[in-house]
């Protein structure tokens, strides 16, 4: 690589865009972004950065810090119980995809985002890529990021309400949790218009 491609390569920052807990039935949807010169790409990639459900949870875990050290920045936003349930659960993913990337401390030059959909109302250059987080390892490094995050807001949550087995299923529909729910009812952390079929 000459010089000029190398001062290029720093010139042009790249964020990756991803959010998770789309299919949960408790709790916000997570967004995380992260943005870093085409130069940081292959130490991610050496890193072993993939989609965040190819990995264990105590791998995701150790990644955050090699991860964060490599980018120039990540930031978390998310979306609301109350916004899912008034906006629908794909204009709150993008709500909370955007709201990450305001928070980063410099503008990137594109935002690759996962998935088909473009973020609403944000005034930067946008890519989608449908299974960004295989195809791109800074959509997964975003993926790896919003996925610790939530896990450990819902284990926190899980203190709260011990009824629903948040620890093991993150929020998700599993068969304890579809149970607990029949028997309980939902709580304030959990999505009417997800749950509203599994209660009686």
């Amino acid at each position: 690589m000459s010089d000029l491609d190398d001062r290029s390569s720093k010139l042009v920052t790249i964020a990756g865009v991803d959010e998770v807990g789309r299919g949960a039935l408790f709790g916000p949807v997570v967004a995380a972004a992260v943005v870093a010169p085409l130069s940081s790409l292959p130490r991610l990639i050496e890193l072993g950065v993939k989609d965040s459900k190819k990995l264990t949870a105590a791998k995701r875990q150790q990644l955050i810090e090699p991860i964060m050290a490599t980018v120039i920045d990540g930031q978390i936003g998310l979306a609301s119980v109350a916004e899912i349930d008034r906006l629908n659960i794909l204009r709150a993913s993008l709500l909370a995809m955007k709201r990450a990337v305001l928070r980063l401390k410099c503008t990137p030059t594109i935002c690759l985002v996962d998935g088909k959909y473009k973020i609403t109302d944000l005034l930067l250059e946008q890519q989608t890529l449908v299974k960004g987080d295989e195809r791109s390892p800074l959509i997964g490094a975003a993926s790896i990021l919003a996925k610790v995050w939530r896990d450990n807001l819902t284990v926190d949550l899980a203190t709260t309400y011990p009824q629903y087995d948040l620890a093991a299923n993150k929020g998700y529909p599993t068969l304890k949790h579809r149970l607990a729910l029949q028997k309980y009812g939902a709580c304030p952390e959990h999505r009417s218009l997800f749950v509203r079929k599994y209660i009686n």
